[in-house]
Formats: C-alpha cells, sequence, structure tokens
C-alpha cells in the first residue's frame, strides 16, 4: 500500500484533494478568477493522472478509489457552495447530493450484507459526470465572461446535468438489482 501511495498519478489525485478547499473559499468570496483557474488545474491534474496512470503502467487499487472520491467531492462541494453562493438553483444540487447518498448507501448495504462489490459505473453515470463538471465549468465560467453563449451552455448543461442525475440513478438500481440476481450473492430474507 505504501508503494502505491507514492506513484505520480496517485500523488496528482491527492493534489486534486488539497485543491477543494481553495475553490470551495474562492466561490465562497466571489473570487471567481481564482476559482476557475483552481478549477481548470483540477481539470488538468484529473486528466493528467489518468494519462500517467496508463502510460507509465501505475494502476493501482489505491488509485481505483482516491480518483472517483477526489472527483465527487470536488464536484459536490462545488454544487453546495455555487447553492449557497446563488449561481446554481438548489434543486440541481439536492437531486445530484441524493442520487450519490442514494448509490453510496445502497453499496454499503450490500456489500455489508451479501459482499456484493460489483459496482461498476455505467456509461449513464460516466455522461451525468461529464455533464455536471461541465455545468460547474461553466457556471464559474460565466462568473467571469459574462457572454450569451456561455450563459445558454451553463443553462444548457444544468438541464443535462439534472436529466442524467435522474437517468444514471434509475439505471443504476436496475443495473445493480440485474448484477445481484446473476451473482452468486443471496440478501437475506427479511
Amino acid at each position: 500500500m505504501k508503494n502505491q501511495f507514492w506513484t505520480a498519478p496517485n500523488q496528482l489525485t491527492l493534489l486534486r484533494l488539497i485543491f477543494i478547499p481553495f475553490v470551495i473559499t474562492n466561490v465562497l468570496d466571489y473570487n471567481w478568477r481564482w476559482a476557475l483557474g483552481l478549477l481548470i488545474l483540477a481539470g488538468v491534474s484529473d486528466a493528467l493522472d489518468g494519462w500517467l496512470a496508463r502510460a507509465l503502467n501505475q494502476r493501482t487499487l489505491l488509485g481505483q478509489y482516491l480518483d472517483p472520491i477526489a472527483d465527487k467531492l470536488l464536484l459536490s462541494s462545488l454544487f453546495l457552495v455555487l447553492s449557497f453562493a446563488r449561481k446554481i438553483p438548489w434543486k440541481y444540487t439536492v437531486l445530484v447530493l441524493s442520487r450519490d447518498l442514494c448509490i453510496i448507501a445502497t453499496a454499503m448495504a450490500l456489500f455489508a450484507t451479501v459482499g456484493f462489490r460489483d459496482f461498476r459505473p455505467s456509461i449513464y453515470g460516466k455522461i451525468n459526470t461529464v455533464c455536471q463538471i461541465a455545468a460547474v465549468f461553466f457556471v464559474v465560467l460565466a462568473q467571469v465572461v459574462a457572454t450569451p453563449a456561455v450563459e445558454l451552455l451553463e443553462r444548457l448543461l444544468l438541464y443535462a446535468t439534472f436529466a442524467f442525475t435522474l437517468l444514471s440513478g434509475i439505471h443504476y438500481i436496475f443495473d445493480t438489482g440485474k448484477r445481484l440476481r446473476h451473482s452468486n450473492h443471496k440478501l437475506p430474507a427479511t
């Protein structure tokens, strides 16, 4: 585990975790240029850690857990603070956070009760993540560059986030149920 911690991709992921409080404080202080710059750096570090993991053959179990955790913490934090700053309507934030909490609770319950671990992301979940990243980016960008095109993209990406958050959540429920039925795991009788 110690060797996994020191790989270049995992160090970049940890750096992304360090960015989170600074992005949050800049949003809350309305320092939009700094928030945008840090958000871009976080995005570059995310792309770079994935590329390095493949290029250096440094894919690790730790990285498989750390990378999505860093992404989710950054996105969830940004949805929350952008709602507090009245830049994202609360309905989007509540839906995004509710979906994530339901998935985490379901995964923990299934793992604790029957040892089920097959929680790979679906294509809808991946599209949802891309929509969330793009929506947050354009919400912050709109505070720096308020053009009609940026504001239109911001609105469209928030709609897409809403749609794919719902779709991916529903798909997750049905897909997990299907995988559970086809596995050797049996739910205990109630």
